[in-house]
């Protein structure tokens, strides 16, 4: 089981982190912070965040989470993220593509802990350590 129960899912969507995956990402990184938890009492697009981030952010607002998570990093910040693989958007295309140290797909589709199905789309983690710069 997780240290971090609240790592499990994103703020307003019900998309929680498969356990066995962030279990994994977890011993890797060892995270001191999630910004977008469950239930949270805060808005972690307006907090600062720890110094290791595990962020599922909410998928209809992931742009300004992709946003964010590439700004802490340029403060020398870990920020890990597990998002849909949507490699014709904008926000893949302007921020993970140039900035990210490393995308990591998935194979398969996820099922996400809570959920009967896998997930209708794919997924990936993306990595941003230090703002990279192309």
């Amino acid at each position: 089981m997780s240290k971090f129960k609240s790592l499990w899912s994103s703020k307003s969507q019900d998309w929680r982190t498969p356990e066995g995956l962030l279990d994994l990402l977890d011993e890797e990184f060892d995270f001191d912070m999630d910004p977008c938890p469950v239930n949270s009492r805060f808005n972690g697009l307006e907090v600062v965040w720890g110094e290791c981030n595990f962020i599922n952010p909410p998928y209809k607002d992931v742009a300004k989470w992709v946003k964010k998570g590439y700004e802490e990093s340029l403060k020398g910040k870990i920020c890990v993220f597990l998002v849909a693989a949507r490699v014709d958007t904008r926000w893949f295309h302007d921020i993970v593509l140039p900035y990210a140290k490393e995308i990591r797909f998935i194979r398969g589709r996820l099922k996400f802990s809570g959920s009967k199905n896998s997930a209708p789309f794919p997924s990936m983690i993306v990595i941003f350590d230090e703002g990279k710069i192309p």
